[in-house]
């Protein structure tokens, strides 16, 4: 598969794909200067887990705005993926410094033997959910409303995330458990199933269709962690300074996001304009997101980016549950928070600073 690459340039055609080539840069506002701990002018690419939207505002924020250079990198390379398992596992290969991928994906591809390491959590909150049309459906407001319904979703981890959902609640035996495949938004508003498991980001697609929409968290019984930062064990090791000063560069361009999103939409378009057609659509994925998954008690007391165990033993138990996982994976060995800079302030006081 071909992968896009993101910059801020202009689009050029090639072959069957489009790459879009420039060197990071700020759009407007004086010069910056490296910092003092960054990196000296150093190229990396960062291999997102599908294509370019309003979920990765934080990353085209920090480049357009002249973070990442002013921590002294060349160029950020934003590359589009194939799933969070496709970036894993090239972050675990060593063919992308840097990858945004998810917990139950990082032990996966551990499970395989590749050792992809998640730095930084962007995402703190499970970002799956379960959904319904009130229209067709009437108020989902509890987990107790889906006895008897039918629920559809894709394959892969939104299900079985769902399904450990409904196990907590002991409900998996009293529903009726469809795959959907990739439609299951419009399934569901056609009336095709009555419930739909599917990520916050699907809310926002049928909300922007007209229809109101109920939505039970995932996290709430299922704690994990969604978009993250991953890169290979020993690139890690061998390189530092290079994690640290990235991840520095992409807490501050989440803060500057979260507080600037129409200008960090405009960044998005800019990069990639056939967004323009689903602007509306990306900038509520992105206010969605800053609003209600970035921040948690971890960040709260530790910084942007922190993991805590828990998260990451209860996604693991999930997924040796479903089968997912063939051998005693270690979930404590698949995360860090070395490289956080905790004396940084972007990273320290995260959440004192998104909100303003």
């Amino acid at each position: 598969m071909k992968h896009t690459q993101y910059t801020r340039r202009g689009v050029l055609a090639v072959g069957g794909g489009i790459a879009l080539s420039g060197c990071v840069g700020r759009l407007g506002g004086g010069e910056r200067t490296p910092s003092d701990e960054g990196v000296d002018g150093e190229s990396v690419s960062l291999l997102l887990n599908w294509n370019l939207g309003g979920l990765h505002a934080p990353y085209v924020a920090a480049r357009e705005e002249g973070f990442y250079e002013a921590e002294g990198f060349a160029n950020v390379e934003l590359e589009s993926g194939d799933g969070s398992d496709f970036a894993a596992n090239q972050a675990g290969l060593g063919n992308t410094e840097f990858a945004i991928s998810s917990a139950d994906q990082i032990l996966a591809v551990n499970d395989n033997e590749l050792s992809p390491r998640a730095v930084g959590i962007v995402m703190q909150r499970n970002p799956n959910v379960i959904f319904a049309d009130r229209e067709g459906f009437g108020e989902l407001a509890d987990p107790e409303r889906l006895e008897g319904a039918t629920v559809g979703s894709g394959p892969g981890m939104v299900r079985t995330m769902a399904e450990a959902y409904l196990e907590r609640y002991d409900l998996l035996d009293t529903i009726e458990y469809v795959d959907s495949g990739f439609d299951t938004v419009q399934q569901l508003l056609a009336g095709e199933i009555d419930v739909a498991a599917g990520v916050f980001g699907d809310v926002v697609d049928a909300r922007h269709q007209g229809r109101e929409i109920d939505v039970l968290e995932i996290h709430d019984a299922v704690p994990s962690y969604g978009h993250l930062i991953a890169t290979e064990e020993s690139f890690a090791e061998d390189n530092p300074e290079t994690v640290a000063a990235f991840l520095r560069a992409t807490a501050r361009g989440t803060i500057w996001a979260a507080r600037n999103p129409e200008e960090a939409i405009d960044h998005l378009v800019d990069v990639q304009p056939e967004l323009e057609e689903t602007r509306e659509n990306q900038y509520e994925k992105w206010s969605e997101m800053h609003a209600g998954y970035v921040v948690s008690e971890t960040v709260e007391t530790e910084g942007w980016g922190a993991s805590a165990p828990e998260p990451w033993a209860e996604t693991r138990d999930v997924l040796a549950d479903a089968g997912v996982l063939e051998s005693e994976v270690d979930p404590s060995e698949v995360w860090t928070n070395e490289y956080l800079d905790g004396e940084d302030e972007y990273v320290s006081a995260f959440a004192d600073r998104i909100d303003g």
